[in-house]
């Protein structure tokens, strides 16, 4: 067993392995539905890495600045995969979160992306999503 110390000073035990979305499940199924992200021990984790020893813990949800970091950071790698998908040989330049959301500069060459792809590669952006699980050894 493990001891998960939560913001408001409670110790929980749990399983060695648990993550952070198995907590916020074992706390409420709406907490659960909102966690982005996860700070253990103060370090920014992805909320379905397990937890193999005793830690502080930091639930992110979209009210955290971190746990907006966190959705635009992925969803500017989904973006990028997506657009390689369409646009193969695209080149990525920097591609950060901002204050209030994301981007990727990128080069397409010869290649031009109008209105009307927009919604092909939101719907891959999408697929993509549903598709991605971390594994943690």
């Amino acid at each position: 067993m493990i001891n998960i110390t939560l913001p408001d000073n409670s110790i929980r035990q749990y399983e060695s392995g648990i993550t952070p979305l198995d907590i916020a499940k074992s706390i409420s199924e709406g907490l659960a539905r909102n966690v982005l992200s996860a700070k253990v021990n103060g370090e920014l984790w992805d909320a379905t890495r397990p937890i193999h020893h005793d830690a502080l813990l930091k639930l992110l949800t979209w009210n955290d600045d971190e746990g907006k970091a966190t959705m635009w950071h992925s969803s500017a790698h989904l973006m990028a995969e997506a657009i390689e998908y369409f646009y193969p040989g695209v080149k990525f330049g920097i591609g950060p979160h901002i204050d209030n959301g994301f981007y990727y500069d990128i080069d397409l060459g010869e290649q031009t992306i109008s209105a009307d792809d927009l919604p092909k590669i939101e719907e891959k952006i999408l697929e993509l999503a549903r598709q991605k699980t971390i594994v943690y050894p």
